[in-house]
């Protein structure tokens, strides 16, 4: 076979290089090929040693046209483990081109939570495809997770779960694990649950632990210090607060009677932690929850209502230089100058707006530190400003050879960087606290300020001073 279909074509840059884990362009090149010419042989062998991530990335880099060639010319070899790490944009798009057996192939090899996850977002006729390809019993467990609220822990949560009553001891529990047919256990599982005779959790066990310990220690005595019982109905944000604030590997998920349930593991609490970041930074930009796979139509519409939002901050902010129509036609360095005061008042204010809403986001900013963090951005702001008041009041003076116009510049450009600190921290937090994502809306409204003031505070000092 030729060189271009070794397989080590298909692996990630080489060591030190900046594309390391990611697919080489050669080897999306080379499956490509293979797809050109229909060769299904050499298809496979490219495909064989990626990771199914690697898969998911590949669909989803590559046009409408060759996703649907390389699928139908993968056909059998496609597993339940790329479908879960497709982007959610072309997910349903992969579904349909699969055929019934395929999919259905590929669904059986999923955990519950990952089922679940990949159906909650489809239409109902593709949900029932899914969910009749499915065991009576997986069917059951998936479809009693879509009865929990979306965006839950029962939605996060998976079915399979590997208990163990509060008199075992290690010997027991390992002979338990040994007799138990791997159809009966997770693909991963990093704690066996200890339950009561009522199947209320008590406490985690580590496998490290079990392994080390010897077979008559009592599997109460090798209990986890931190153990945290998540309810189902519990926020799958708070869920991946909980993992990463107790450093948890995993967690049972509990009924309203508190009888154990299902497990959320490690993986997909970050899941949902990176999902909540990208979230947020999408947000702060205006440009919605889209990806690169979106259409052009469905990003437009995506990003139309926050430039329409911006349109009217910059009127709002043209409406407040009109005020001062005289002062500019007088003195034109006004125009000159007016827009770097603004600017340097929107970066301070962007800038302290991004550590608001991180710092809301991982709920590092609290009623107890509040007024400290708005304290602190104010006076970062003050001396920032009056740093760049002295750049700007030397510029006034040697730009236009007047002193009055750098110390108005140079007054004007404190007054916003101290507003930018209060307004970029401030606008954030009382937004959250009305219950509106501060990632939403806080941008245009920092913006609205930042100007607003600034082309206020130096206009408005020079019509006094200058005229």
């Amino acid at each position: 076979m030729s060189d271009q279909f070794e397989a080590s074509e298909t692996s990630a840059a080489p060591e030190g290089d900046s594309e390391d884990y990611a697919l080489s362009r050669k080897a999306v090149a080379a499956i490509l090929y293979a797809v050109e010419i229909e060769d299904q042989a050499a298809l496979t062998e490219l495909m064989e040693p990626l990771h199914p991530a690697d898969i998911a990335d590949l669909l989803e880099q590559i046009s409408e046209f060759d996703r649907t060639r390389l699928i139908r010319l993968y056909d059998r070899e496609f597993d339940g483990e790329i479908l879960s790490e497709l982007d959610e944009s072309i997910r349903e798009e992969v579904i349909a081109i699969l055929t019934p057996q395929v999919l259905s192939d590929a669904v059986r090899e999923m955990d519950s939570d990952d089922v679940v996850d990949l159906i909650e977002d489809l239409e109902g006729e593709q949900q029932e495809t899914i969910l009749e390809a499915l065991g009576d019993a997986d069917r059951v467990a998936v479809e009693q997770a879509l009865t929990y609220p979306e965006y839950s822990a029962g939605r996060l949560m998976q079915r399979e779960v590997v208990m163990a009553p509060e008199h075992w001891n290690v010997g027991q529990a390992i002979d338990h694990l040994r007799a138990t047919s791997e159809e009966d256990l997770p693909d991963q599982f990093y704690h066996i649950v200890m339950v009561d005779p009522r199947l209320h959790p008590v406490g985690n066990i580590t496998l490290g632990k079990l392994m080390r310990s010897k077979r008559e220690t009592l599997l109460k005595d090798i209990l986890e210090e931190t153990f945290e019982i998540i309810p189902a109905t519990r926020d799958e944000g708070d869920v991946a607060y909980a993992f990463n604030q107790y450093h948890l590997i995993s967690a049972p998920v509990v009924d309203e009677e508190g009888r154990l349930i299902g497990v959320i593991t490690i993986d997909d609490a970050m899941a949902v932690l990176d999902e909540e970041h990208e979230e947020d930074i999408l947000r702060l930009a205006g440009v919605g929850e889209g990806s690169l796979s979106d259409r052009v139509s469905e990003t437009t519409k995506q990003r139309l209502p926050w430039l329409a939002v911006n349109l009217l901050t910059a009127i709002a902010a043209s409406m407040v230089i009109s005020q001062f129509e005289a002062a500019i036609a007088q003195i034109v360095a006004l125009a000159v100058l007016m827009p770097i005061v603004a600017s340097m008042g929107g970066n301070a204010g962007t800038q302290s707006l991004t550590v608001a809403v991180r710092a809301i986001a991982t709920r590092d900013l609290t009623g107890s530190n509040v007024w400290r963090v708005i304290r602190r951005e104010c006076l970062v702001g003050l001396i920032n400003g009056l740093i760049f008041a002295l750049v700007m009041g030397l510029v006034g003076l040697v730009w236009f050879g007047s002193s009055a116009l750098g110390y108005v510049i140079a007054a004007a450009m404190v007054i916003n960087m101290v507003v930018a600190g209060l307004a970029g921290t401030g606008i954030p937090i009382v937004l959250e606290r009305i219950g509106i994502d501060p990632a939403l809306a806080s941008g245009a409204f920092v913006t609205t300020v930042t100007d607003v003031v600034g082309f206020f505070a130096f206009l408005g000092l020079a019509a006094v001073v200058l005229l």
